[in-house]
C-alpha cells in the first residue's frame, strides 16, 4: 500500500469515527464520509474498506491494540493474590487511560456506544473486543473471585458492567467535547468511580434467586 493510500485510509477512519459518534452509525452514509474526508470519488469508502461492517471493524481495531497493551501491562503487575477489585481495575483502567491520551477531542467512547445500539453491528465490535487475550484473562480472574454466583446472574452482571462502562465513558467524552460539566475532573478519577461502582455491583447480594428459594446462597464473598 502506498503512503498516499494509507493516508487516505487513516483520514476516512477518523472522519467515519467522528460522524458515527456524533450522529449514529446508520444515519451516516458512505457518501457523506467520502465528502467530509475530501474524497472526490464517492466510492472511496467502499474501495478502501468494503462494507459498513468492515469499516466499523477497522475503526474498533484501530484502538483495540493500544487498550490491549495497557491491560497486558496491568496484568503483568498483578500478584498471585489478586482480588475482585484488582480484576475490576484491569477491566476499567485500560480503556479510561487510553481515552485520557486520545483526546480531547476523542470519539471512540461515543462511537462504541452508538455501535452497540445497532443490532446489525453490535456483534462486529463485540467479536473484536472478545478476541482480546487480556480481556479473557481478566474476565476469568473476576469469575474465580465469585465461584458461587449463579450463571444467569453472572451473565446479567456482565451485561450491566458493559453498559455502565460504555455509557459512563461516552457521557464523559460528550461532556468534554461540548465543554459541559463532569462529575470527575480526570479520566483516572472516572476509573476510580467506575471501579468502586462495579466492585459493588459484582458483590451485591442475589435476592429471590431460585437457588436461594431452595435454601442455597446465591454467592458470598
Amino acid at each position: 500500500m502506498t503512503d498516499r493510500a494509507q493516508a487516505t485510509r487513516e483520514l476516512i477512519l477518523t472522519v467515519a469515527e467522528r460522524l458515527y459518534a456524533e450522529h449514529g452509525v446508520l444515519a451516516v452514509s458512505n457518501r457523506q464520509i467520502s465528502e467530509v474526508a475530501g474524497q472526490g470519488n464517492n466510492t472511496a469508502v467502499g474501495y478502501h474498506f468494503g462494507t459498513r461492517a468492515d469499516l466499523v471493524r477497522a475503526i474498533a481495531r484501530r484502538h483495540s491494540a493500544r487498550v490491549e497493551e495497557l491491560r497486558q501491562g496491568m496484568l503483568a503487575e498483578l500478584g498471585g493474590r489478586a482480588g475482585l477489585r484488582d480484576w475490576v481495575r484491569c477491566l476499567v483502567h485500560p480503556s479510561t487511560e487510553y481515552l485520557a491520551t486520545a483526546g480531547p477531542p476523542s470519539w471512540f467512547a461515543r462511537f462504541t456506544a452508538q455501535v452497540m445500539t445497532e443490532p446489525s453491528l453490535r456483534a462486529v465490535v463485540a467479536a473484536e473486543t472478545l478476541s482480546s487475550p487480556s480481556l479473557a484473562r481478566t474476565v476469568e480472574g473476576l469469575a474465580r473471585c465469585l465461584p458461587e454466583l449463579p450463571p444467569d446472574v453472572r451473565a446479567e452482571r456482565n451485561a450491566m458492567t458493559r453498559q455502565l462502562l460504555i455509557h459512563t465513558m461516552a457521557e464523559r467524552e460528550r461532556a468534554l467535547a461540548e465543554g459541559g460539566d463532569t462529575p470527575r475532573s480526570t479520566w483516572r478519577e472516572v476509573a476510580t468511580g467506575l471501579t468502586d461502582a462495579l466492585a459493588g455491583l459484582w458483590l451485591a447480594p442475589v435476592t429471590n434467586h431460585p437457588r436461594e428459594r431452595n435454601g442455597h446462597e446465591g454467592h458470598r464473598r
